[in-house]
């Protein structure tokens, strides 16, 4: 706990820890945590408040004490964590490889019950409306489909800002992509796949489409930018079942000038989430290095790859799509360039980080003029 200053911006640490089976109870009130921020709010004045990701420490109750103190209260979601406990899945099937018009995002308390145990608390979600609907003046979801499900679930005053990126901090640099392949030997046939591996992220029906497309071309690779954990473990046994156990490169968590070259080192990405996935960050980037992207067709992705332009949406369990598209990317260069151009185009046009703190001020300004023109009074 203590301050400091970060890129020229003072910076309030609050310390909070505690087990994770009272977290539907303490992300409500975290009586710690709201004290502290209570102290904040009193000798900072601030006149409007954006919050993030308050549904593990901050609590729900820190966005009461904001807006009682007189200041303007924002709140971005960037996940379900606002009606769900936890990834929301379900929305697609393994028997169905359709890719569905719409869904229907309505939880089920009795299924959240079955799943939580007595970790379920049947207040939480009534008291998050309540909260959202009293004292949050606007609700930013990431992405459409994120608004969609928060409004399927009683979160109804939610207005839409995509992430943005900058893509000239995700320029090429030779050297760095040079060293990254001859590190990890990377060929000419390489999918990136990364982020905080879990099941839910679609690696078993990865590597399935892999274990395909590796009979027509036998240089294909699975380059892995995740930390080699237990679930890394698995997609290694799962991979050497089907065959391809050589064909996977995990380089552990990357960060920085790594991570860009990754990206660039790669033909293409793959975001293949079988869960709810607001608005993955992989797209954007991979957008922003030149390369297509082929994304699931669950969350927000539709919003960021346009399908047969800058890339392919998938549903995840079309093993026979997914094999097609990867196959149809790694070998059509002329298409692989096309839609590489089209998806930095989009990324700079669409998602440019002027063009969504632009938005953000058209929420601010009235809110700031609105506590001025009551001061004034």
């Amino acid at each position: 706990m203590g301050e400091s200053e970060v890129a020229g911006f003072r910076v309030r640490t609050i310390v909070s820890k505690y087990s994770g089976r009272w977290r539907a109870y303490r992300s409500l009130y975290n009586p710690s945590v709201v004290a502290e921020v209570k102290k904040t709010l009193q000798s900072f004045k601030p006149d409007v408040v954006h919050a993030h990701n308050i549904h593990a420490h901050l609590s729900y109750a820190a966005l009461c004490a904001a807006k009682r103190y007189g200041a303007s209260v924002i709140l971005t979601c960037h996940d379900v964590m606002s009606f769900n406990y936890g990834k929301l899945l379900g929305l697609i099937s393994p028997s169905d490889t359709a890719i569905p018009s719409s869904f229907q995002y309505h939880t089920n308390p009795w299924r959240q019950l079955r799943e939580q145990r007595f970790r379920y608390n049947p207040f939480r979600n009534v008291y998050i409306r309540y909260v959202l609907r009293t004292y949050v003046d606007h609700v930013v979801a990431v992405s459409d489909a994120l608004a969609e499900a928060l409004r399927h679930n009683g979160i109804s005053n939610v207005t839409t800002i995509h992430n943005g990126i900058d893509v000239s901090l995700w320029a090429e640099e030779s050297g760095a992509i040079e060293t990254f392949k001859d590190t990890y030997a990377v060929g000419d046939y390489a999918v990136l796949f990364g982020g905080r591996l879990s099941r839910v992220k679609g690696a078993p029906e990865l590597l399935a489409a892999l274990a395909r497309v590796v009979k027509t071309i036998p240089q294909v690779q699975l380059i892995v930018a995740g930390a080699e954990d237990a679930y890394a473990s698995s997609m290694r046994v799962r991979a050497t079942k089907l065959g391809i156990g050589d064909r996977l490169v995990f380089t552990g968590w990357l960060t920085g000038a790594e991570l860009r070259a990754a990206y660039h080192s790669t033909a293409l990405t793959c975001v293949p989430s079988v869960c709810f996935d607001s608005f993955p960050t992989m797209n954007l980037e991979a957008m922003a290095c030149r390369k297509p992207v082929i994304a699931t067709c669950v969350g927000g992705s539709r919003e960021a790859v346009v399908d047969g332009e800058t890339g392919y949406i998938v549903n995840p369990f079309d093993l026979q799509a997914m094999t097609e598209k990867l196959t149809e990317l790694l070998t059509n260069i002329e298409k692989n360039s096309r839609f590489s151009d089209a998806g930095y185009a989009r990324a700079m046009r669409v998602f440019s980080p002027t063009e969504q703190v632009q938005k953000y001020e058209e929420l601010f300004t009235p809110s700031v003029r609105s506590i001025v023109a009551q001061t004034a009074q």
